[in-house]
């Protein structure tokens, strides 16, 4: 994800990370923008006390400090306390799977961006541990729902960014149990935030159903789980409505010959 920022020339004063985590992104986004304060945005205040901003040198503080370094907010990505057009760049890895609707997170990053800002994002496509979803094969929501990348595209657009790009990649991860690979998930807290997923225990007459259909899913002796990896940009362009909804018409001067 970093890298495609090797594509796109900005220069942000602040870049927002929505969704920080422990700040993973920002030791490169500090060596690439040296100049521009980080903020990491997550709704996990436990997280935040333990983040590393970026290394050595990079102090912690909380809301409420403005003082030159990484600030940290504990807050809601669909209603931040930031001012309108405060960021350069809206940084979000691997965030919006997370979300049950996307579309208000995308419209926060767009009212914090700078026209002429960039959002970039990372997140997870449909495909995403699909095989998990197979062998339950009741269709009931065990797994996160993740949307389509052509769904985010679409989104974008509706929130009024410009020169949206999307695009994916498919990684397949393996291992050497089915159980082995429940248990990475539930040691990396990724287990399924559907509103509607069965809240009651599995009987043990069903669990041993998915037991033996994930043992038959196995390949050359490996437990396959598939990652699509979803990867966006936009642009915040200069609007053209106001808020009573006239056009906006600009006029450039023709050149004195």
């Amino acid at each position: 994800m970093q890298a495609r920022l090797d594509l796109v020339k900005i220069d942000p004063r602040l870049i927002v990370d929505l969704g920080c985590s422990r700040a993973a992104s920002a030791a490169g986004l500090r060596h690439r923008y040296p100049e521009a304060r980080w903020l990491g945005v997550d709704f996990s205040l436990p997280m935040l006390q333990h983040t590393d901003a970026g290394g050595a040198g990079w102090r912690r503080w909380l809301p409420g400090s403005m003082r030159r370094g990484p600030l940290l907010v504990c807050a809601d990505v669909t209603g931040l306390p930031l001012r309108n057009g405060s960021a350069g760049l809206v940084w979000s890895n691997l965030l919006l799977h997370w979300l049950g609707d996307p579309l208000a997170a995308l419209a926060e990053a767009h009212r914090l961006l700078e026209v002429g800002g960039l959002l970039m994002f990372a997140t997870l496509g449909p495909d995403t541990l699909k095989e998990l979803r197979a062998v339950f094969g009741d269709n009931a929501p065990h797994v996160q729902r993740f949307t389509d990348m052509h769904d985010l595209g679409d989104m974008l657009v509706h929130c009024g960014f410009a020169d949206p790009v999307m695009d994916m990649e498919v990684l397949t991860l393996t291992y050497e149990s089915f159980p082995a690979m429940l248990a990475e998930l539930r040691a990396a807290g990724s287990v399924c935030a559907q509103p509607e997923r069965r809240r009651g225990l599995m009987g043990r007459a069903a669990w041993q159903r998915v037991l033996v259909a994930a043992e038959t899913a196995m390949r050359d002796g490996r437990w396959p789980a598939t990652v699509e990896i979803v990867y966006g940009h936009a642009w915040r362009a200069a609007p053209r409505i106001v808020a009573d909804g006239r056009a906006i018409v600009r006029l450039q001067p023709k050149p004195v010959a």
